[in-house]
């Protein structure tokens, strides 16, 4: 961002997420140590100029912690009831403890149907954006009492992968139980941990398939959002949630502190762009192209999608939607917002001439 802090600094627009594993104590209720630990800093930050938005977990944990259902329920039934009564005792606590430090806090439930659209992701970036303007610390969740099983976010993470891509932040800090990415088993005293990884380098290979007591997510989700996010030019460090100061330290004393980067890109993606690296989930259709123009995309020129490179469609969509582009050996190259509608894509295949199926400026490349 242009502007500077009142340190002279540059100002930060900073997504912080933190998990249940931070938030809970191991009975589900609430450890307020933690997340008066976690305010103070936040607090401090906000002090200091920049601009911080906090994607919460810990509503499903808070309200499993308040109430044992009396008949038994499904995975759904309890995550809504659970989520309902957790979410008001979080956001309670929330408040209480920012209001300490003078600072007004926003709630912002939310779910993956909002993403879909381009018109509802920017209704909902200018809400965000707007409460930033007016001093106020926006507190995200997914809205479980309204989402759908096959639409709900992976887990919190992905979430603020989201959030953080919306609103063009300079850092997504993910909060964990761990100091970051390691080499091998974080649980091994001979694994080390991974201080950087640059944009496009795969870390997958050194996760260890584990998660929270009470999260969705484990360390290879985190992974793959972080990867996303710094290839989209977003920095993202992943931190243990319960060390001291971390928040403040990754800000102003990085090199000393505990940490994984993963490096941005040097040159950010459009907003646009951001959306559409994102929007895979909400595709309407596939194209797949010939050899030739899977490598004509996958290079470093801006090449978009010509009828010419089409052999066959499946699935309908009209002109705006979302479409994945697949090579012939069914890999997925990329996903993009589609110039023509499936019929028209279908009649134009592997003719030359004619407006692009993808635009360059409305495709992303995996």
């Amino acid at each position: 961002m242009a502007e500077d802090t009142k340190n002279g600094s540059e100002k930060l627009r900073i997504v912080v997420k933190v998990g249940s594993n931070v938030l809970t104590r191991p009975d589900g209720k609430p450890n307020i140590t933690n997340m008066s630990a976690l305010v103070d800093q936040i607090a401090t930050l906000r002090d200091m100029g920049h601009e911080l938005i906090l994607v919460s977990s810990g509503a499903v944990a808070c309200g499993r912690g308040a109430l044992t259902p009396r008949k038994q329920l499904d995975s759904v039934e309890q995550r809504q009831l659970f989520s309902s009564i957790g979410q008001i005792r979080l956001i309670n606590i929330y408040n209480t403890l920012f209001s300490e430090y003078g600072y007004v806090v926003g709630q912002v439930l939310t779910q993956k149907e909002n993403f879909s659209s381009r018109t509802s992701y920017l209704n909902q970036r200018s809400c965000m954006q707007t409460m930033l303007e007016n001093g106020v610390i926006p507190i995200v969740n997914e809205n479980d009492t309204a989402s759908l099983t096959e639409l709900m976010f992976t887990d919190n993470d992905e979430l603020s992968g989201l959030i953080a891509a919306m609103m063009d932040a300079d850092m997504l800090v993910i909060l964990s139980n761990v100091d970051g990415i390691y080499d091998g088993n974080p649980a091994d005293p001979k694994s080390r941990l991974i201080e950087r990884v640059k944009s496009g380098e795969d870390v997958s290979s050194n996760v260890v398939a584990a998660k929270s007591g009470f999260g969705r997510g484990g360390m290879g989700t985190k992974c793959g959002i972080a990867r996303k996010l710094s290839e989209e030019g977003v920095s993202v460090y992943i931190a243990r949630g319960d060390r001291q100061n971390i928040l403040v330290d990754l800000v102003t004393s990085p090199d000393s502190t505990p940490h994984t980067l993963f490096e941005p890109r040097p040159e950010p993606l459009s907003n646009i762009k951001r959306w559409i690296a994102h929007s895979g989930s909400f595709a309407k259709g596939i194209v797949k192209v010939d050899e030739n123009a899977a490598s004509a995309l996958r290079s470093d020129r801006a090449v978009s999608l010509l009828p010419i490179g089409v052999t066959a469609t499946e699935g309908e969509w009209e002109e705006g939607d979302i479409v994945t582009l697949t090579a012939p050996s069914g890999e997925v190259i990329g996903v993009g917002r589609a110039a023509l509608s499936s019929s028209e894509t279908a009649a134009l295949a592997g003719q030359r001439g004619g407006r692009p199926v993808v635009h360059y400026d409305y495709l992303f490349i995996e």
